[in-house]
């Protein structure tokens, strides 16, 4: 293995509130194409739309795989007691990097479904790249596939909502036209017993599904700590074949959640009833 460090500096140009920014941002990294190693910046006031960063984060990378491999940065708009909105997204080829540890910037893609017209056109982000290795083959690991899930809890009430919103890159490479996909839900018991399922209607021919379906699940407060939320995505290929393509999970204390999946519990059980909505990369099966 050898170290990749990684400065965030700032970003600049951002847009302002009213046209889809955020007075607080941070920005989060997952190294492609193994979506591990993920790293996230503190929070920071985006100051006249250009937040400075200053921060230094170490990757271990496989020396052989290094030249096709990459990182995929977003930024994110943060409010208390809000769901954290997607601002942009760039994903950083290793083999297109020199071994200068000059910084250079880095445009952020909108999201499609988030941003209208032209207010992100101007959004770049300032990184330092060190490595000793060049590199000489492309990266293409754009497709990565996400689900964007909402969550809130109601601690009077006891009842947890789910909400599934959308999916990403949802891509049937076997075949010409986008798979027919729907997602289950299941709340699991620290035995790993199923305690309660769900799932959502099938979307058909979709490489971004929009399901934006509701869940409800009751879940006393005092078994909160206990408990975890599997999310699955399957496509559905005939009347009784399917096949799972993605999955995550989510629980204080499960220990197949990644840092972002664990943190979007958190956040939901310190929202106070507000719903909570994050992007999750999902797991190879």
């Amino acid at each position: 293995l050898r170290r990749l460090t990684l400065i965030i500096h700032e970003a600049r140009d951002l847009p302002s509130r009213e046209r889809g920014g955020a007075i607080q941002t941070q920005v989060r990294m997952l190294l492609l194409p193994i979506k591990k190693h993920r790293h996230k910046t503190k929070v920071v006031v985006a100051a006249e739309s250009n937040p400075q960063f200053n921060e230094t984060f170490d990757f271990k990378v496989p020396t052989d795989d290094l030249t096709s491999m990459g990182l995929r940065m977003r930024l994110y708009g943060c409010e208390r007691l809000k769901k954290d909105r997607l601002i942009g997204e760039t994903i950083v080829n290793f083999n297109r990097l020199n071994t200068n540890n000059v910084p250079f910037w880095t445009p952020l893609d909108p999201r499609s479904n988030l941003m209208h017209g032209d207010s992100m056109s101007s959004v770049s982000s300032n990184l330092t790249h060190s490595e000793s290795d060049s590199s000489t083959h492309s990266l293409n690991h754009a497709g990565t596939l996400e689900l964007m899930l909402g969550v809130a809890y109601n601690g009077v009430t006891g009842r947890m909502a789910v909400e599934v919103i959308k999916g990403s890159n949802f891509k049937n490479m076997a075949a010409k036209r986008p798979p027919d996909t729907y997602v289950k839900l299941a709340l699991m018991a620290p035995n790993g017993q199923e305690i309660s399922r769900s799932k959502t209607s099938i979307r058909r021919g979709q490489p971004n599904p929009l399901y934006k379906e509701t869940f409800m699940f009751q879940v006393p407060q005092f078994q909160l700590p206990d408990v975890s939320l599997m999310v699955s995505v399957f496509v559905q290929k005939s009347l009784k074949r399917k096949e799972m393509i993605g999955w995550f999970t989510m629980g204080r204390r499960n220990t197949n959640s990644s840092e972002d999946d664990a943190s979007h519990w958190t956040a939901m059980l310190e929202s106070k009833g507000e719903q909570v909505c994050r992007w999750h990369v999902l797991l190879e099966p």
